[in-house]
């Protein structure tokens, strides 16, 4: 009787870190997000949205104030249409604009809101204007090579000056 009580202890203790475990992986790859606020719906488009994700963090001030809900691409404007979850305790002018930003060098990419000025603001189904889409690293660096190719001070480039 005795072993019977200690096999569902331990049988107990192997499920509750098997659920552990797994709320964490699920946590740290975001694709969970315990969240019981009220949401309203907010969109914005561009041109690029780089790695951008469904359920990404939307941040202000380093501060999570909503998730990305849906990204479609809009066949008519040849735009990603982004549409967002911002937390209703968090209220943000009409004029505010959307960065896509990457936490650390090769991360994950999120949404940052800086606030404008307006007098109103966002509501249900409106839509940011003010955009700026993301920095993709190989963009980056064909721009660079590019740049230090045609550079003819450069080393190995079409111009040599030396003394000929």
């Amino acid at each position: 009787m005795q072993r019977s009580k200690n096999d569902i202890w331990v049988g107990m203790f192997v499920l509750i870190g098997a659920v552990a475990i797994l709320f964490m992986a699920l946590q740290s790859a975001n694709l969970l997000s315990l969240s019981f606020e009220k949401t309203y719906s907010v969109a914005a488009k561009f041109d690029n949205i780089g790695g951008l994700k469904p359920k990404a963090a939307v941040k202000s001030a380093g501060v999570v104030v909503g998730r990305v809900e849906n990204i479609v691409f809009d066949d008519k404007s040849f735009q990603a249409k982004v549409t967002l979850a911002l937390e209703s305790r968090y209220s943000f002018p009409k004029d505010s604009s959307l960065k896509i930003l990457t936490s650390g060098l090769l991360g994950d990419q999120y949404l940052g809101i800086e606030a404008g000025a307006a007098d109103k603001n966002l509501g249900p189904g409106d839509v940011i204007s003010s955009t700026q889409s993301a920095v993709v690293l190989e963009n980056l660096i064909s721009q660079f090579l590019y740049s230090k190719a045609a550079d003819p001070a450069a080393p190995g480039g079409s111009n040599n000056s030396q003394g000929k």
